[in-house]
């Protein structure tokens, strides 16, 4: 796939699981499970899904930009939280970046994420 660009976000376990932040392909664009931790491998937001779930976006957003692509480009975001009860905290910060793109959505609770003080996870799938 000579049209291929994975984009690397340093994560120490990047190279470890073999994976990327994000892979362009054509003009489909799929960013990986994102966290709310930051480049100094610290968590932003800690107790609180909302500031985890912008931070997050945020990150979301500077990788879609680097691919040439924008949040308007979002076609589907899945959303894992760790507490349902969470979903509003969640999904106010979630508006605040797609109210007027309304993407396709899903958001499930699992058990627990890589460290137990991330409260969410989300990835997307973009279009160009």
């Amino acid at each position: 796939m000579n049209n291929r660009t994975n984009l690397s976000s340093g994560a120490r376990w990047e190279e470890i699981v073999g994976y990327s932040r994000a892979v362009k392909i054509g003009n489909i664009i799929e960013v990986s499970g994102t966290t709310s931790i930051d480049e100094e491998n610290n968590i932003v937001g800690i107790g609180n899904a909302y500031d985890q779930t912008i931070f997050i976006l945020k990150k979301i957003q500077n990788a879609l930009e680097k691919l040439g692509a924008s949040m308007e480009n979002v076609i589907r975001t899945r959303i894992y939280v760790c507490n349902m009860n969470d979903w509003e905290k969640v999904g106010k910060a979630h508006g605040e970046f797609f109210s007027q793109i309304k993407p396709a959505a899903t958001m499930v609770e699992v058990s627990k994420l890589i460290d137990p003080l991330l409260l969410v996870e989300i990835e997307v799938s973009a279009i160009l």
